[in-house]
């Protein structure tokens, strides 16, 4: 509500006096300063008129008042010191005989103080009234997510007044308070308006009770309607509460409907005729196994790409069927949640899709990658499949002689030349038969033949394995070939 007369008039900054008695409630909706005779046509009522009188005399000071009464200004304000000396004694006549408030506004106080103060009021007031819908809306919202009831409900408690929810068909379906259901036979005719005028609300006022009726629902047909009463007219912050309160019981009411794609899709693959499914993707999918937790559902359902995906939680991550064609908007939006795992193509065969999804998660994390698509395993090499810890035991076990006798570079330079003992000699900087001597020494701390190539592969992975840190593996061929520097 706008700032009163006597709120304004109790501002002891600008030292107004009241010349017609106690000071009513009535609002000020703005300060307009005029010397015409007849400012009335400049004025929309509810001002708080201040002049001078500098036009004013005795003879047309009745008929001035006659004028601003007629307009409906909430006052006037007269400036003393100014033009007259004191208020003219007809013009404080006439205020008190026609019932118009007049302040004596005293010679220090500039009337564009009295208007700076007005405003400042009014937009304490306007800000009061944003914030007082703004946290009433989230009430609101608070209150939907247990269901329309308690919506209703609060509805009522924050306008000071009753709520009724009524079906399509009329009937009530919440009432707050329950005695409210009583009032439902009365709207039977602005309900009838409402369902002939998709757009319209309407508002009237009854004995004991101003109304305000709202439908609920998009299209032609209205899925329910919303009436409140108060006491009094609502102000514009509580038609903006009302707004919110049938927005969110039209999503509400909508909700349903938008499940229907997916309950028949439900129903097609129970049926065996996945095809007739609406939500089934069309086309060729790729599935995506994402670490990302409750936060995929999250990003899924706030991009409008997430609503052609299907998701699926699963034991300590989530299964995504994306369409191939929203691929490149969806993979980053979950990658952002944690590592994910990519699939190849697939148009049938979901089942392979998953295990290709779900094996390249587990190399995502193993090698710390955001996104890893089931294609590029083959390039992070044998390595990358492999289990950091149970890696480095089998690397240590294996290569723990050879650490002992200071032989692990002569085995490495051998591995790297293939078997070659010349190219290993000369890698190393010795004699062949310094190499040949350190080999039969080595092959017999291993127990097993250094010039069989299955051997040679087991050395050259664990050779590779100690390469990387003990938190990551996948750096293919990375044996450390180069001249070891051993004399």
């Amino acid at each position: 509500m706008p700032p009163t007369l006597a709120a304004v008039a109790a501002l002891p900054q600008l030292g107004l006096r009241s010349r017609t008695g106690a000071l009513p409630d009535t609002p000020v909706v703005w300060v307009a300063v005029s010397e015409l005779e007849d400012p009335t046509p400049f004025l929309e009522g509810g001002e708080l008129v201040l002049t001078t009188g500098m036009r004013l005399t005795p003879a047309n000071a009745a008929e001035y008042v006659s004028r601003l009464v007629g307009r409906g200004v909430a006052g006037l304000g007269f400036a003393v010191g100014v033009i007259h000396e004191t208020v003219l004694p007809e013009l404080l006549a006439a205020a008190r005989d026609q019932g118009l408030v007049l302040l004596e506004v005293p010679r220090p106080t500039p009337f564009i103080a009295i208007g700076k103060a007005v405003s400042r009021m009014l937009a304490a007031e306007w800000y009061e009234d944003v914030t007082r819908a703004y946290q009433a809306q989230r009430d609101l919202t608070r209150a939907a997510l247990t269901g329309p009831g308690a919506l209703v409900a609060r509805l009522a408690r924050l306008l000071g007044g009753w709520a009724l929810l009524l079906d399509a068909s009329g009937d009530v379906q919440h009432a707050e308070p329950a005695g409210a259901r009583d009032r439902a036979g009365a709207l039977a005719p602005e309900l009838a308006r409402l369902r002939r005028r998709p757009a319209a609300s309407v508002s009237l006022a009854v004995p004991d009770d101003h109304l305000v009726v709202q439908r609920i629902g998009f299209g032609g047909r209205p899925r329910g309607f919303l009436a409140v009463g108060t006491d009094a007219p609502l102000p514009p912050a509580a038609h903006t509460i009302v707004a919110a309160a049938v927005a969110l019981l039209t999503l509400q009411s909508e909700t349903p409907r938008t499940a229907r794609d997916l309950r028949a899709s439900l129903a097609a693959l129970l049926l065996g005729r996945p095809g007739d499914g609406p939500s089934v993707p069309r086309g060729p999918v790729r599935v995506l196994a994402c670490a990302g937790g409750a936060a995929v559902l999250d990003v899924l359902e706030s991009d409008p790409a997430g609503a052609r995906c299907l998701a699926l939680p699963l034991d300590g991550h989530s299964a995504v069927i994306v369409p191939d064609e929203a691929l490149g908007t969806v993979e980053p939006l979950l990658a952002a949640t944690g590592p994910t795992g990519v699939s190849d193509l697939a148009s049938g065969d979901l089942e392979t899709a998953l295990r290709q999804a779900e094996e390249s998660l587990a190399a995502a994390v193993r090698t710390r990658q955001a996104v890893l698509r089931y294609s590029g395993l083959p390039g992070q090499s044998v390595l990358g499949l492999l289990a950091p810890d149970l890696a480095h035991a089998f690397a240590d076990t294996l290569l723990a002689p050879l650490r002992a006798e200071d032989l692990v570079e002569t085995v490495r330079a051998y591995v790297a030349a293939n078997g070659q003992g010349e190219a290993a000699a000369r890698a190393l900087g010795v004699h062949r038969h310094t190499l040949r001597t350190r080999m039969r020494k080595a092959a017999d701390l291993l127990g097993r033949d250094p010039d069989d190539p299955a051997v040679r592969a087991e050395l050259w992975i664990a050779l590779a394995i100690t390469s990387n840190g003990h938190d990551r593996i996948g750096h293919h061929g990375d044996s450390h070939s180069g001249a070891p520097g051993i004399a």
